[in-house]
């Protein structure tokens, strides 16, 4: 219960990190732009996906120790770990929902996306030669190291100091849109999005990040592992026969509905939310916000794809 006595450990913290984390990206981004350009890379090779990739870690690292220090948050605070073995059990439900059953929806959103003249990005062009040994350095930059500074900011600093003034369930509403909007990808914002949400529904319940980074770990890997394989087609969906997809759909479906039940009727109490703590948030986030947005149009709209 120390988070909720500490006078830091409120919204403002949480907002006044995203806003950070924007600035933060910001910099990493330029920083990578003009190693990029000094060296030569073109957005075909490999060391320029690395470098792209690698950016939002290094945001995110200088995000969490900042607001840490400069928010006064005690380590224990904002990185609980220690739970329940039934949490790693629903995070694997979870994820396994998500890839299999939920991740179709997206590809409905793109479809609307197309409508508007969005160009969908071949799914390729977002990772590098996977052949042989070099998957395993591409599950380091791209699953391992992710995951875990995703979820030490997004569910460990922000999630842990936003739900004592807002509340539970509007945490897990919250930290979900705070998620994907980060990302600034429209083809996966709806899936990005629902992972969010479920990824805090799960780290509030367990009251420790680590199931949902565990999630988050396996969610990556497993794209990564399936485009090795030649698994995946042009936008990223699995090629598999059409019989297949139905049965994983729906095994997906239940193991995710199943995985979203067992949290809603775990007997942790909720937190209420508290006057003011909603408008603080979005208050303090609200420069990382706009930051956000702005890549989100830009990327939708093509700028400088």
């Amino acid at each position: 219960m120390e988070r909720r006595l500490l006078p830091q450990i409120n919204s403002k913290t949480s907002g006044f990190a995203y806003t950070v984390v924007a600035v933060a990206l910001l910099a990493t981004t330029f920083a990578v732009s003009i190693i990029i350009e000094l060296v030569g890379l073109k957005n075909t090779e490999d060391g320029y996906v690395y470098l792209s990739y690698l950016a939002s870690p290094v945001a995110l690292f200088a995000a969490i120790a900042f607001t840490m220090k400069f928010r006064a948050v005690s380590f224990k605070a904002a990185f609980p770990v220690k739970c329940r073995p039934k949490y790693y059990l629903i995070a694997l439900m979870l994820v396994f929902g998500l890839l299999f059953s939920f991740n179709r929806i997206n590809g409905w959103f793109i479809d609307l996306l197309k409508l508007c003249g969005y160009k969908q990005r071949d799914a390729g062009s977002y990772l590098p030669n996977l052949d042989g040994g070099r998957v395993l350095l591409a599950l380091l930059v791209i699953a391992v190291i992710p995951a875990f500074f995703e979820e030490a900011f997004f569910r460990g600093v922000m999630l842990n100091t936003v739900e004592p003034s807002v509340g539970t369930i509007r945490t897990v509403f919250i930290i979900g849109f705070a998620f994907s909007l980060f990302h600034g990808n429209p083809e996966q914002c709806i899936y990005q999005f629902i992972c969010g949400c479920a990824f805090a529904f799960l780290a509030v319940r367990a009251g420790s990040v680590l199931p949902a980074m565990a999630m988050h770990l396996l969610n990556n890997a497993t794209i990564i592992i399936f485009a090795a394989c030649g698994l995946l087609d042009a936008a990223g969906d699995l090629a598999i026969p059409l019989a297949a997809e139905i049965v994983l759909g729906i095994v997906g479906g239940l193991s995710l509905i199943g995985g979203i039940v067992w949290l809603a009727l775990d007997k942790k109490p909720t937190v209420k939310c508290v006057k003011g703590g909603i408008k603080d948030f979005f208050a303090f986030a609200a420069g990382g916000i706009c930051v956000f947005a702005m890549l989100w149009l830009l990327t939708l709209f093509g700028v400088g794809a």
